[in-house]
């Protein structure tokens, strides 16, 4: 059996929270451009030799994290809206937990190594 459109299930839900749920998902989509761009600019700008790898550890995960994070928020939507429309509670995400999580580890990952080379 083929998957049913969102807008072929259950019944339309009050506007409102359909913008809402719609703002969420770009600002969803402006994290991941934001966490792109931090990549970039670690690997690109911050000193070092050009075959420094420091750079690289820290910045291809941001990069990664902001390659999968619209996948994931595009489903988060897909979801909240479903569950809107058949009048069900939405659904809950581990999607906050990864970026906290991601975005930590990350961090601390920089400053290790920004202690351990003296930079």
């Amino acid at each position: 059996m083929p998957k049913q459109r969102l807008d072929e299930v259950g019944t339309d839900p009050d506007y409102r929270f359909t913008y809402a749920n719609e703002r969420t998902f770009l600002a969803w989509i402006r994290t991941s451009l934001a966490l792109v761009a931090a990549g970039v600019a670690v690997i690109e700008l911050l000193p070092g030799k050009d075959d420094d790898v420091q750079s690289y550890i820290v910045g291809v995960p941001l990069i990664a994290l902001g390659t999968v994070l619209p996948l994931l928020s595009l489903r988060r939507w897909g979801a909240n809206e479903r569950a809107m429309r058949l009048g069900q509670s939405l659904p809950r995400t581990r999607l906050l937990q990864l970026l906290a999580w991601w975005v930590t580890a990350t961090a601390a990952l920089a400053a290790v190594i920004f202690f351990a080379t003296g930079r």
